[in-house]
């Protein structure tokens, strides 16, 4: 009975390729490896069909974790009793190459050629038949590669290399090779380059072959650089596992691998896909916390530079993002020090009984909680969760919605047939997410959640149910805070009659919502009616709780900052001083509310001219901060900011210029070079120096930031705009004035340009920023006050990298899956043509949208984007972001 034959059908959808690589520590790498394929092939009842792939052809290794069971070889191992090693083994323990080369073509490799039928073929015998192949069909095909791989993928049988591994999970492998006594010299003897200059699309063919059949493909690298490495980190992969270790070398390793992958997938049109890269921290000592903190987060004070940082700097760059935490992903993604030294039995060897947060399984299992869904490593564990959970509820929806057509029910829309306690459950989880977005300062997203969840309640529930009044007051606040006041306006309205009408005026509920109304009118300028609003909230709070309370102090509080905005700044100082004296006493001098309390004030009192009383006040903030939460916290950051406002008042230059210098490394650091509040943080302290006469250091900070701005927001972003004419007074202060008048022209006509954008796009029906094509809830819609497509996004688009979109509406287009190809390209149509989007990911998208409508035989949409882009092409909105692709650099 042959239990070991392959009888796997194609899967519904392709599958996925991940390379697992690490520079150094192979052994680590490869139990990684097997531990993701064990818990992978568990899934869905242990139908998921995995396959590994042993690329490791020098010190070949992910056999010796995965012993034969088949019973065709029960005789052979009855007689060897338990010596091939439950771990790794000889053949692939060790540190280095060198180390593990010569166990596994050795001895190993010796006594299992030695056992009769125990020689299998793999991954060097099928590439060797690919060579053979390649040189039966001589010029066939021509210069279709694609054409020349087909034919030479089809003519080789691959399921003769692959053998099954586990009986109880359809697991797979494909070993590095047949262990005879030529297996090292074949291995040396194989040119990969000259395999793929032969035909550079065979690699890529492979790997589409073969995840026609797994879901998941994981191919273990070997480590160091080499042609091999090129193949299985730039060529095969969709993701990218990166195991590193303390060593900075590993590190660096890693870094490089990555940066060539990427930089080949950008400059290669044909290889043009989204790489996914997932880092990995291996031996984390999780005794010594001081040590393993420092090891991650670094120490600007004692020169040491954390991994944290470097990677995210790293993703940054390859990405093309402005901004990148993995805060979250490295919090829970880390290995144990036992699988760097290859000490640690992979979990199918081994199985724990224990799944407790410090053993090896859960640690995988957070891995692939990112890497196995494809999220990208700086979304936050709880926003994966809240994603999976609104995606799940929108299924469960969609699928009721469905059944109900089919029975006829449609009629039913405003009934009680309609309820649908998914519906109730999606609109509880867009409220969590959009929390999580408005917590992380992604405002886009946020409002997209509140009003999606707003929406959905008030279909479900009705204008006056408390849960729509929370979503729709997290609405409002979210829309004031973006600067979209007159629709946050319209929602504090309808909130307050609602809010009113259910619960009362004097119900806390309701007090909040007229305090927000009020937040909103002084943004708006309508200080009497702003006034008249906090009055009345203040005389209920003092009724119903007395003075000294808390609530009577926000109140206070909220008083104070619309007189601040009036600029009646005495009566504001006084109440400020009522509000730090009761927060003080009730909770405490270095409480949350009491530091922004005494921030606020510190600002009026600046504003006001009372310097030293405003230095004094904000320093003490500083100290405290600083303490709290560390010297490069962002709260501590944005105090030391305001610090150096009053030293620049003070007309300390010379403090301001520290402050700024201090604070120009820390924000580098922490978020980035190419992050707004870092440049915004350069063009100060260029400012800074220009008054101080240092006017050639301030010219170079400033084109510094200028060439970024064009890059990163486009010729004609007002923030582009900006720094173009600070740089245009430094060049007149230093004489040059041809060359600042040019640059003064240059705004003058991108400023032209910017407006008369503005002017084509506005109109009554136009869509604000962060919903496009969206109504808000409560607003007069003919559809309803939803979103067209009836759902809120997943986050602010500058959180998933253009390129990736493109690459996925790729893989759609190749796969067939014309349905959802047509909705990712109606979602991308406005996006592809905006002027900062960079000409040569344009140009693909834009090929790529309209492949997709010629394929859906819509000659009218094709039509309408071909119109929209010839419009595009007319005045500001042909100008380019750069030369290269952001999302992929």
């Amino acid at each position: 009975m042959e239990i070991n034959r392959l009888t796997l059908p194609p899967i519904g959808g392709p599958g996925e390729v991940t390379t697992f690589y690490s520079f150094e520590s192979g052994a680590a790498r490869s139990i990684a490896l097997a531990d993701s394929a064990v818990l992978l092939a568990g899934r869905q009842n242990a139908t998921t069909p995995v396959l590994m792939i042993d690329w490791d052809t020098e010190a070949p290794g992910l056999h010796h974790l995965f012993p034969t069971r088949d019973e065709r070889y029960e005789q052979a191992h009855a007689d060897e009793g338990r010596g091939v090693g439950r771990g790794v083994g000889p053949g692939a323990g060790g540190g280095g190459p060198s180390g593990r080369h010569g166990g596994a073509r050795g001895e190993a490799g010796r006594a299992e050629a030695s056992r009769p039928g125990l020689a299998r073929p793999g991954l060097l015998e099928y590439f060797e038949a690919c060579r053979e192949q390649l040189k039966t069909l001589g010029r066939t095909g021509g210069d279709d590669h694609e054409e020349r791989a087909r034919l030479v993928l089809e003519a080789i049988d691959w399921e003769a290399h692959v053998e099954r591994v586990d009986q109880s999970r359809t697991l797979y492998l494909m070993r590095a090779g047949c262990f005879d006594d030529s297996f090292g010299e074949r291995a040396d003897r194989m040119d990969w380059d000259g395999l793929f200059a032969a035909c550079p699309a065979l690699f890529r063919a492979f790997a589409a072959h073969l995840t026609r059949h797994f879901r998941h493909v994981l191919i273990d690298c070997r480590g160091g650089r080499s042609a091999a490495v090129s193949v299985c980190t730039t060529l095969l992969p969709d993701r990218l596992v990166g195991l590193f270790t303390p060593n900075g070398r590993s590190l660096e390793g890693l870094a490089g691998v990555v940066t060539r992958a990427i930089e080949y997938r950008c400059s290669h049109e044909e290889a043009q896909r989204p790489l996914l890269v997932y880092p990995v921290p291996c031996g984390v000592d999780g005794v010594d916390a001081e040590r393993r903190l420092l090891w991650r987060r670094g120490d600007l004070h004692k020169g040491v530079a954390g991994y944290q940082p470097r990677l995210e700097q790293l993703l940054r760059n390859c990405y093309g993002m402005a901004q990148v935490s993995l805060d979250s992903y490295l919090d829970e993604v880390q290995l144990h020090g036992a699988l760097a030294c290859g000490a640690a039995l992979h979990v199918g060897a081994l199985p724990e009984r224990d799944g407790d947060r410090l053993s090896q399984t859960r640690a995988i299992e957070a891995l692939l909680g990112w890497a196995a869904a494809g999220r990208f490593p700086w979304q936050s564990r709880l926003e994966i969760e809240l994603l999976d959970a609104v995606e799940a509820a929108r299924a469960r929806l969609a699928a009721n919605e469905r059944r109900e057509d089919a029975a006829g029910h449609e009629g039913h829309a405003g009934g009680h047939a309609a309820f649908d306690p998914n519906a109730v459950l999606l609109a509880r989880e867009l409220l969590r997410l959009g929390e999580l977005y408005l917590h992380a300062g992604r405002l886009p997203g946020a409002c997209d959640c509140f009003a999606e969840s707003t929406t959905l309640r008030q279909r479900l529930l009705g204008d006056a149910h408390a849960d729509t009044r929370a979503s729709r007051a997290a609405l409002a606040a979210a829309l004031r805070d973006s600067g979209r006041l007159p629709e946050a306006r319209q929602q504090y309205e309808a909130l307050v009659e609602h809010c009113a009408g259910a619960a009362g005026f004097d119900d806390p509920e309701t007090l909040a919502a007229r305090s927000g109304l009020a937040a909103t009118l002084a943004r708006q300028e309508e200080f009497g009616a702003a006034l008249g609003l906090h009055d009345a909230v203040l005389d209920a709070c003092e009724r119903l709780y007395g003075p000294d309370q808390i609530a009577t102090l926000d109140a206070v509080a909220a008083q104070a900052r619309t007189l601040a905005l009036q600029g009646e700044y005495s009566r504001a100082r006084m109440l400020y001083e009522q509000v730090l004296e009761g927060r003080q006493r009730m909770l405490g001098t270095e409480h949350e509310d009491t530091l922004r309390c005494t921030q606020q004030l510190a600002t009026l009192l600046r504003d006001m001219g009372d310097l030293g009383n405003a230095r004094k006040l904000q320093e003490s903030v500083v100290r405290v901060r600083e303490r709290q939460a560390g010297m490069d916290a962002a709260v501590t950051l944005q105090a030391r900011e305001a610090l150096a406002e009053i030293f620049a008042a003070q007309g300390d230059l010379g403090a301001v210029r520290d402050m700024q210098q201090s604070l120009a490394v820390a924000r580098e650091q922490r978020l980035g070079s190419e992050h707004p509040d870092t440049l915004g943080v350069l063009l100060r302290l260029a400012s800074t120096l220009s008054q101080q006469g240092e006017l050639e250091e301030a010219r170079r900070l400033q084109q510094h930031v200028v060439s970024l701005h064009e890059r990163l927001r486009g010729m004609d972003d007002h923030e582009t705009l900006r720094s173009k004419q600070m740089l245009a007074q430094t060049l007149s202060s230093q004489g040059h004035s041809v060359a600042a008048r040019r640059l003064e022209q240059s705004v003058e006509e991108g400023g032209n340009r910017l407006l008369q954008l503005r002017a084509m796009s506005a109109g009554a029906h136009d869509s604000p920023a962060g919903l496009p094509g969206a109504s808000l809830p409560g607003t007069r819609d003919p559809g309803g006050g939803r979103a067209p497509d009836g759902r809120a996004s997943s986050g602010p688009a500058g959180q998933e990298p253009l390129e990736h979109k493109l690459g996925q509406l790729h893989k759609l287009v190749e796969g067939g899956r014309a349905r959802e190809a047509r909705q990712l390209a109606d979602s991308l149509r406005e996006i592809i043509l905006r002027p900062s989007v960079a000409q040569p990911l344009r140009r693909r998208g834009v090929a790529l949208i309209k492949q997709v409508y010629q394929d859906d035989n819509d000659k009218d949409a094709l039509l309408a984007f071909a119109e929209d882009e010839v419009a595009s092409l007319e005045g500001a909105l042909i100008e380019a972001a750069g030369g290269r692709p952001l999302a992929m650099r």
